[in-house]
C-alpha cells in the first residue's frame, strides 16, 4: 500500500485484478492514516481530488491514499465483482482499524492468529515431518505455554531441517 500514491490509483489496480483474485494487504494499520478523521475530510479530500491543478504546488498533499478512498475502493470491486475476489488484510493492532472498515460486509472473517499451541504444533510436525507422535511431544507442548511462539516461527524451525530428531529437539 505505501507504493500507491493515491486514491484514484489504488481504485484502479483494484478494479483490474482479474475474476477469482486473492488481493492481501498486510499491515493495513500501518499503511495508511486510520485516525477518527475519516468522517469530517471525507468530502472535503473527494471534492480536492477532483479538482487537482497537476502544477499546484499543494497537489501532493491532496492527492494521497486516504481510509475514505481504500473503502470506497473495497465497496466498488464487490458491487461489480459478484464476490470473485477475496481481499485479506493483516494487522497487529486491530483496535487500531476504523469501524466502518471492518464492519460485516466489508470484512466478513475476522481470524486472530495467535501463538502456536501444542495442537497445532502437532498439525506442523505432521505435515512438515510426517510425524504422528513423538517421544517428546509432551515436552514440547509445554515449552509452547512458555515460550508462546506464533505459528510461522515455529514452522520455520521445522522447515530447513532433515533430521527428525534434531529438529523436534531445536
Amino acid at each position: 500500500m505505501t507504493a500507491i500514491k493515491d486514491n484514484n490509483e489504488l481504485n484502479k489496480l483494484l478494479r483490474h485484478t482479474s475474476s477469482k483474485s486473492i488481493i492481501a494487504i498486510e499491515d493495513i494499520d500501518c499503511s495508511i492514516h486510520l485516525s477518527g478523521q475519516r468522517e469530517k475530510k471525507k468530502v472535503e479530500d473527494d471534492d480536492e481530488q477532483q479538482h487537482v491543478d497537476e502544477n499546484d504546488p499543494l497537489k501532493d498533499k491532496r492527492m494521497k491514499l486516504t481510509m475514505s478512498g481504500l473503502l470506497n475502493s473495497i465497496d466498488g470491486i464487490w458491487s461489480a465483482c459478484g464476490g470473485e475476489k477475496i481481499i485479506v488484510f493483516t494487522t497487529n493492532h486491530v483496535e487500531k482499524l476504523d469501524p466502518a472498515l471492518i464492519r460485516r460486509g466489508r470484512m466478513d472473517k475476522h481470524i486472530e492468529m495467535s501463538y502456536c499451541g501444542f495442537e497445532a504444533f502437532k498439525v506442523f510436525a505432521k505435515n512438515y515431518l510426517r510425524l504422528h507422535s513423538h517421544g517428546l511431544f509432551g515436552k514440547i507442548g509445554g515449552l509452547l505455554d512458555e515460550t508462546k511462539m506464533i505459528p510461522s516461527d515455529v514452522a520455520d524451525y521445522l522447515m530447513p531441517k532433515s533430521d527428525r530428531d534434531s529438529i523436534v529437539l531445536d
